[in-house]
């Protein structure tokens, strides 16, 4: 399917490893020039920027910043003259247990929604009047099952996860016909997760599927909805049946 996407320009946050460099990884393959985004891990941004078979760029910016998210999109523009795809994948999260609540003190759960959240809404809202001006403008966020069922790695990453599911079907509802969808991974074996051995082990024994995801699962899972035309306002679970069983 190489050459899909030609011609087509996307942003992928958070895209200089696991499933954001993965998503871009995808993208070009199928002919889109991507914008790499991460807030730092500037080197192996640019790695993956350089390494892309389309004209890609490396742009450095804090999506918790607006000003930073906004400057994203104006470079995005200024380098390509247009903005078909925005995968808002960079998200942030600590462990913090769901029973100890002092634990879960309020600098946590601020940076945990000024970027999921406050960052996510920020640079959608910059992006929407050029991608609905695009032929075929779309949003895809990356979410998590903890959106949709009481679990996660802390309260706050699950409230702040369930917030862009909701905001995934407002800004459906109103922004067409720019699409916008979700894709809500399990636990995926990234480098953020390289230590949670117990989580990895608890789902390789009861999920349905027996492990977790790779990025290359929820990429692709990101780019089917960025090629079907006629789905919007969508959560698709990507979890390996988790949810099914509690």
């Amino acid at each position: 399917m190489s050459g899909e996407l030609d011609g087509r320009v996307a942003i992928v946050t958070g895209a200089s490893s696991g499933i954001g460099e993965a998503t871009a990884r995808h993208l070009a393959a199928l002919g889109a020039s991507v914008v790499v985004n991460s807030s730092s891990s500037v080197e192996a941004g640019e790695a993956v920027a350089s390494s892309l078979p389309t004209d890609s760029l490396y742009v450095r910016a804090d999506i918790s910043d607006e000003s930073q998210g906004v400057a994203l999109v104006a470079r995005t523009i200024e380098r390509f003259g247009r903005l078909d795809i925005l995968v808002n994948n960079a998200g942030w999260t600590t462990v913090v247990p769901h029973d100890d609540l002092d634990a879960l003190t309020d600098d946590i759960l601020r940076k945990t929604f000024e970027v999921n959240v406050f960052g996510t809404w920020w640079l959608t809202r910059a992006a929407m009047p050029h991608l609905t001006a695009a032929p075929e403008g779309c949003v895809v966020m990356v979410t998590s099952i903890a959106g949709v069922r009481p679990t996660g790695s802390s309260i706050a990453y699950a409230m702040s996860k369930a917030a862009l599911n909701h905001l995934t079907r407002l800004l459906a509802k109103s922004c067409g016909p720019v699409r916008v969808n979700a894709v809500a991974p399990g636990l995926v074996a990234t480098p953020w997760t390289a230590d949670w051995d117990a989580r990895h082990a608890d789902v390789a024994a009861t999920a349905p599927l027996h492990r977790s995801a790779t990025p290359d699962d929820i990429a692709e899972a990101v780019v089917a909805l960025v090629r079907n035309r006629y789905t919007t306002g969508h959560v698709l679970l990507v979890d390996g049946g988790m949810s099914l069983l509690r």
